[in-house]
């Protein structure tokens, strides 16, 4: 009997945690601040859920940064299942790396804010580094097998050249500005 009511409250956390989630990546979106009373109120929780769950805001914020990571790098497994090689390097590049970067502008500038101020901030912005540079390099491997793309090919190269996505406006036509930089980078890979 207890097994069951266990689980029941790990459901019920692991939900509450979610819609926190979910709130703080919304208000991030929108105004660069987390405010807990903001977020639980749109999360319907109550305020000391929320601290719970993060104790700081440094904590939230980085939370909200590796859950947006997440989803970035899980869309590259889906990507290649259903798309050739070189169709999912571009969409991966338009509809989730640079989606991600004009979207969430204000995450952008709460990771800076905390990053000079928190020692939370130490590890977690490497890691999700390393977990993008691993999901591009998965990217570009899978293009090299299938002969698109030069196998002397260099992710360290390829992010350098995506650093470009940080210069779009996102008020602007960023899409089409993305297309074009993709453009170059395969034009500046791909086999001959």
């Amino acid at each position: 009997m207890s097994t069951g009511s266990v689980s029941g409250r790990r459901a019920d956390t692991r939900r509450n945690h979610e819609v926190i989630l979910a709130a703080a990546a919304a208000s991030l979106t929108r105004t660069g601040e987390v405010s807990f009373n903001a977020i639980a109120k749109q999360a319907g929780v109550g305020v000391g859920t929320v601290y719970r769950h993060f104790p700081t805001p440094a904590s939230l914020i980085l939370a909200v940064y590796e859950r947006e990571v997440d989803h970035i790098v899980e869309a590259v497994p889906a990507l290649l299942a259903e798309q050739p090689p070189e169709v999912a390097f571009r969409m991966w590049i338009t509809d989730h790396l640079a989606h991600y970067m004009m979207t969430k502008r204000g995450l952008a500038e709460a990771l800076r804010r905390i990053s000079a101020t928190a020692e939370e901030s130490g590890s977690l912005p490497a890691s999700a580094f390393d977990r993008m540079r691993c999901a591009l390099s998965d990217l570009l491997r899978a293009n090299v097998d299938a002969g698109n793309v030069r196998a002397d090919t260099e992710v360290e190269t390829v992010i350098r050249c995506l650093f470009g996505l940080f210069h779009l406006d996102p008020q602007g036509d960023w899409k089409a500005e993305v297309a074009k930089l993709t453009d170059v980078v395969w034009r500046g890979i791909r086999e001959n």
